[in-house]
């Protein structure tokens, strides 16, 4: 056994149990027990790219929106797996902000523009930002359900209000570069798609629209 595997962190032996049992509740236990949300994120960029992958599942499992920086960082790692992992625990990170309370109704406001209940969430939205202003996800949810309502202007000014909050914010760029296609504004929607593809580089669709809307331009 080399040197490099026997001084591999616990965190690693504990991802490879979880993956082979899928006990989420073992694992988060263990990280618990054995790891501080700092540690984790420091982790998050170890030389091993299985310790990184561990790492990053893991802040998704436990971290606050403290996480975020870090977590952003890793949707840009070398390795394709790591970057899966990041895009998916900053996701859950957004909605860890805020009260008890404020972070309830941002979990609401999700399920409701899911279930295409754009008024409704809407007016739920502005109803948490006139209290809670700073909560990035609330302007993207609340720019998600403007955008399905074809009010593409304000659903822009919600984008950007989100990535001034939350810069890591892909999500909110890529609405914004749907709204300013409704606006037909090409050369800002390729801009947006462009600086969600700088944010998260796994984006095949978006991808595929900036290619797209760059041959449009250039003609």
């Amino acid at each position: 056994m080399s040197i490099e595997r026997i001084r591999k962190p616990l965190i690693a032996s504990l991802y490879q149990a979880y993956l082979a049992s899928q006990d989420a509740v073992a694992f988060v236990d263990g990280l618990l027990r054995h790891y501080h949300a700092g540690t984790l994120e420091r982790l998050a960029a170890h030389a091993d790219r299985e310790v990184r992958r561990a790492s990053v599942f893991a802040l998704g499992q436990v971290a606050e929106y403290t996480a975020n920086h870090t977590l952003g960082r890793a949707m840009l790692d070398e390795d394709r797996k790591v970057r899966m992992l990041a895009e998916d625990a900053i996701r859950k990170v957004w909605f860890r902000v805020g009260t008890l309370s404020q972070r309830r109704q941002l979990v609401l406001l999700s399920r409701m523009n899911a279930a295409r209940q754009y008024r409704e969430a809407s007016r739920h939205a502005r109803a948490l930002l006139d209290k809670a202003p700073h909560l990035a996800e609330a302007w993207h949810q609340r720019a998600a359900a403007l955008f399905h309502l074809q009010d593409y202007p304000e659903a822009i000014r919600h984008c950007h209000e989100a990535l001034e909050m939350n810069p890591y914010h892909y999500i909110a760029a890529t609405t914004m570069g749907h709204a300013y296609m409704g606006l037909d504004s090409y050369v800002s929607a390729l801009e947006s798609f462009r600086r969600a593809l700088r944010l998260n580089p796994n984006l095949e669709s978006v991808r595929i629209q900036v290619v797209r809307l760059a041959r449009l331009v250039e003609e």
